[in-house]
C-alpha cells in the first residue's frame, strides 16, 4: 500500500524574511532610547562641535596668559630702554644729602630693589612662621585627629583661604598690628636686639613682622592642605612595615610619611611662596609702604605688588607708569615659575596615586 505524504505549501523566498522584518520593525517592539536616537539623526556633527568648543576654551587659559605677558611687555618698553636690568640693582646718590635714592618719581630716579628686597623678606619670614605650623595641622589631620574632628577641622583650615585679603588687612591694622607694638616687638627687640634684625626704630608697629605674620596666616591653608594630599598619596604599607619594626609613632610619621612625601612639601612650600610673592592689599595696609632698605625687620619696607597698587593709579609721567608695569611683569614671570615649579614637584610625589575622601 503506497504511502501518501502531504507537503505543506512553502512560503515564498523572502516573504519570512520580509515578514520578520516587519514584526522587528513594528513600533511596538522598538526602545524608547532607539526611537529616540533614530528621530535624533546622526550626532557625528554636534560632537565635532562640542570637541572643538571644549579645545577652545582650553586654549583660552593660554591665550589670556599671552595676552597679559604682552600687554606688560608693551607697558614696561620706555622703562626697559632708559633703565635696562640696572633697574633691578641700581639706587641714586642725593648730591645734597649723600643719601641712597631709589624712588624719586619727581626726578624720575626708578628702582626697584627696595621692592625686591621688601617683597622676599616678607615672603620668607612669612614661610618661616607658616610651614612649621601648616606642616603640624597636616600631620595632626593625616595620622593623629579623630574621626569626628577631622572634617571640621580640615574644613576651618581650608576656610582661610576664602577669606578676602582686604579683610585680613583690616584685621592685621586693628589687631596685628598693635599686639605687635605693646607686646610682641618689645620682647623681640630685647632678645634679638643685639643681632640688629630687631632694632626699636620704628614705633608704629607696622613693618616687615607684620607683613610676614598676616602672609603667614594667609598661606597656611594652602602649604597645609597640599601637604595633606601629599601625605595621604603615601602607601599604609610604608606605615605599617616602619610600624612592625618597633618604631614609634613618631619613628612612623618621620620615616616612613615625611620622608617619602618631602618632595610634595617642598612643593606645597613653594606654591605658598608664590602666593605670598604676589599679595597685594593685607601687605600694602601692614608693610609700611616705605622705599628704602633696612636691616631691621621691624622697620617699614614695601612689596613690588604694594607699590603698583599704591602709585600705578597716581603715576603722572611715562617713565613712572613704565616702571611700574616692568615691576609687575617681574612680579608676573616670577610668579608663573614658582608656580610651575611647585605643581611639577606635587606632581611628581602624588601622580599615579589614588584619589580617597576625607
Amino acid at each position: 500500500m503506497s504511502e501518501t505524504r502531504i507537503v505543506p505549501p512553502q512560503p515564498k523566498a523572502g516573504s519570512l524574511s520580509s515578514e520578520n522584518e516587519r514584526v522587528v520593525a513594528s513600533p511596538a517592539n522598538v526602545s524608547a532610547v532607539r526611537r529616540y536616537l533614530s528621530e535624533r539623526g546622526n550626532s557625528a556633527a554636534a560632537d565635532r562641535w562640542f570637541h572643538y568648543l571644549m579645545l577652545l576654551c582650553a586654549l583660552s587659559i593660554f591665550g589670556i596668559v599671552a595676552l597679559i605677558a604682552t600687554e606688560l611687555v608693551i607697558g614696561s618698553e620706555l622703562s626697559w630702554h632708559r633703565l635696562g636690568f640696572h633697574f633691578f640693582f641700581s639706587s641714586y646718590l642725593d648730591p645734597y644729602t649723600s643719601m641712597r635714592l631709589f624712588w624719586d618719581p619727581v626726578n624720575e630716579h626708578f628702582s626697584a630693589l627696595p621692592f625686591v628686597y621688601g617683597t622676599l623678606v616678607s615672603s620668607f619670614l612669612a614661610l618661616l612662621i607658616a610651614v612649621p605650623l601648616a606642616v603640624g595641622v597636616a600631620v595632626f589631620l593625616t595620622e593623629m585627629c579623630p574621626g569626628a574632628l577631622r572634617a571640621p577641622l580640615a574644613f576651618m583650615t581650608e576656610l582661610l583661604a576664602a577669606i578676602p585679603s582686604i579683610i585680613y588687612g583690616l584685621w592685621a591694622v586693628f589687631v596685628l598690628v598693635p599686639l605687635l607694638r605693646d607686646y610682641v616687638n618689645p620682647l623681640l627687640i630685647r632678645a634679638f636686639g643685639w643681632t640688629g634684625l630687631f632694632e626699636s626704630d620704628n614705633p608704629t608697629g607696622l613693618g616687615f613682622v607684620a607683613a610676614a605674620v598676616i602672609l603667614a596666616i594667609m598661606i597656611l591653608p594652602i602649604i597645609s592642605s597640599l601637604t595633606r594630599e601629599v601625605m595621604m598619596a603615601v602607601p599604609h604599607s610604608q606605615r605599617e612595615a616602619v610600624l612592625a619594626l618597633g618604631a614609634t609613632r613618631w619613628e612612623m610619621i618621620r620615616m616612613g610619611v615625611l620622608r617619602n612625601a618631602r618632595i610634595g612639601i617642598v612643593g606645597a612650600i613653594i606654591l605658598g611662596l608664590g602666593r605670598a610673592l604676589g599679595e597685594t592689599m593685607a601687605v600694602t595696609m601692614v608693610i609700611g609702604n616705605t622705599p628704602e632698605i633696612h636691616r631691621s625687620l621691624l622697620s617699614n619696607g614695601a612689596s613690588m605688588a604694594a607699590v603698583i597698587a599704591n602709585e600705578y593709579a597716581e603715576a603722572t609721567t611715562d617713565l613712572h607708569r613704565s616702571a611700574l608695569t616692568e615691576i609687575g611683569l617681574a612680579l608676573f614671570v616670577v610668579t608663573i615659575l614658582v608656580n610651575a615649579l611647585a605643581r611639577l614637584l606635587v606632581w611628581a610625589v602624588t601622580r599615579g596615586a589614588p584619589q580617597r575622601a576625607h
